[in-house]
């Protein structure tokens, strides 16, 4: 079952979420190679949208809605997506955040849940 609603998604005034929503990969990545700083994308709606060839360095993707997207062969390792839902989404060859376990991502995948972070163990006192 999708967890997520549709008052949970966010309409994001930046002309590079509206060049990515019209899956202009390649311009997308151009332009955002100019950028000083990058816009967030949290809560953005990519549905169905095919991203393949997004570089996908240092976006904010947390609690973004991926249903059925294609989102083969991207590198999210350096991304924020805690919080966000790849139900249904092609993955293949797909890098996720350390962060994520591989049981979150294919619990979002196969039912749409949100995928959470792992907690990482506090590193010993005065080490």
């Amino acid at each position: 079952m999708d967890e997520f609603h549709e008052h949970e998604l966010h309409t994001i005034d930046h002309p590079l979420y509206e060049i990515l929503r019209n899956e202009e990969v390649k311009k997308f990545n151009q332009q955002k190679a100019e950028l000083a700083e990058l816009p967030s994308f949290a809560h953005g709606d990519f549905r169905g949208l095919d991203l393949r060839g997004l570089d996908a360095t240092g976006l904010d993707f947390r609690h973004a809605y991926f249903r059925g997207a294609d989102l083969r062969g991207i590198d999210f390792s350096r991304s924020r997506m805690e919080g966000s839902s790849i139900a249904s989404a092609k993955i293949s060859g797909c890098y996720f955040p350390h962060r994520l376990e591989a049981d979150e991502i294919v619990m979002s995948l196969n039912h749409g849940t949100r995928m959470r972070y792992a907690i990482l163990p506090k590193p010993p006192a005065g080490g």
